[in-house]
């Protein structure tokens, strides 16, 4: 089992439990992978960083585990359009990690936005109130991604 795999364990154990499954080796292997990024890894970029820990882990496995944790809402999976479907964690040991995502059409590079305004805060809220009177439907999440040219691209 690798380093940091203990008692006690890190904060996804008890979702795990909780959801009823068991903690297995490659799943925990994943999910540390991603704890240990601020980057949106590519299944196959997650498969490299889990071979180096755990040898034996298939990228059968990987991608199978990553939609089980996507399906879990312990990971969301996004597509920036670069053909690639990237992953990282939705939530973190103090619960959500909520931000957008500033995507580059021109490098593929994206930002992490976080400094939500007020204004922006009180749309979503309102946006959300809306289609949820409108559609009868209980929204628990959303994910926003803005697409245009980073500040390196727009200056070419």
């Amino acid at each position: 089992m690798p380093r940091g795999f203990g008692h006690g364990g890190p904060w996804w154990h008890t979702r795990f439990r909780g959801a009823g499954f068991r903690i297995t080796v490659p799943r925990q292997a994943i999910l540390e992978v991603l704890s240990k990024t601020q980057k949106h890894l590519s299944a196959e970029d997650v498969y490299m960083a889990v071979h180096r820990i755990c040898p034996t882990v298939g990228l059968t496995t990987v991608y199978r585990t990553l939609e089980l944790l996507v399906d879990m809402g312990l990971v969301f999976k996004f597509d920036f359009g670069d053909g690639r479907a990237r992953y990282e964690l939705a939530l973190g040991p103090k619960g959500e990690r909520h931000h957008h995502h500033l995507v580059c059409t021109n490098c593929g590079r994206v930002i992490d936005y976080t400094e939500f305004i007020d204004d922006e805060i009180e749309l979503l809220q309102q946006t959300e109130k809306g289609l949820s009177k409108k559609y009868n439907f209980d929204i628990t999440h959303h994910l926003i991604q803005f697409y245009g040219l980073c500040d390196k691209c727009k200056g070419r």
